[in-house]
């Protein structure tokens, strides 16, 4: 079916669609195989195991908000074409999300519980910027991978030094999220002044903080 004959509930359902995909139980579907392949389990402690648990929930969580940001403002976009880059941005977190989870599997850990709220937010906030306008829209995207580029940086600091596959999927997260804050930038993406940013990153470090534990 082409774009121009999708009807308004026809996109209303595919979100739908992608909401549930997201939010059920089970490693979603990805393109490419997780960048831990090939690296051995370290031994760590329980300790240890429980704090590198804590921050692959947390990136998990933010593979929510990234999916749910991105499609409400797909829902919203005003241009055909800056829909289309943001379900395809979308498609391409879907391999952050499912080696998220695949990780938390691994260190005998699960998603956090407050992940359907952390959607129905972040849905929220991408309908309102793309209703807004796309640049503004695409500003917000920019903005947000930048504040996702910082807390995986600081995640690199905060992992165990021998959990090699944790470390190498955030890494690869980090140059994923990188391209994607450039990519909005490029495509005519407002850049947000200093204190929206400082903002948004207030409310994501609630939102760290709550998914680390819960």
């Amino acid at each position: 079916m082409s774009e121009r004959n999708l009807s308004g509930l026809d996109h209303l359902l595919i979100q739908a669609d992608r909401a549930l995909r997201t939010l059920s139980p089970g490693e979603p579907c990805h393109g490419r195989p997780s960048p831990a392949k090939g690296e051995a389990e370290a031994e760590l402690s329980d300790a240890e195991r429980k704090h590198a648990a804590g921050l692959m929930r947390v990136n998990h969580s933010g593979e929510v908000c990234a999916q749910a940001l991105y499609q409400g403002q797909a829902l919203t976009a005003k241009l055909p074409e800056v829909r289309g880059e943001m379900e395809r941005a979308a498609d391409e977190e879907i391999d952050h999300l499912a080696w998220c989870e695949q990780r938390l599997k691994e260190l005998d850990s699960r998603p956090s519980l407050l992940n359907p709220l952390w959607y129905g937010l972040s849905f929220g906030l991408g309908a309102a910027a793309g209703k807004i306008s796309d640049r503004i829209s695409l500003g917000f995207v920019a903005a947000t991978e930048e504040r996702v580029c910082e807390h995986l940086e600081s995640h690199l600091q905060k992992l165990p030094a021998q959990d090699k596959r944790s470390r190498a999927v955030v890494e690869q997260m980090l140059v994923d999220e990188s391209e994607h804050a450039h990519a909005a930038l490029a495509a005519g993406g407002k850049r947000f002044p200093a204190p929206v940013k400082g903002a948004m990153s207030l409310v994501a470090k609630v939102m760290t903080s709550a998914s680390y534990k819960i």
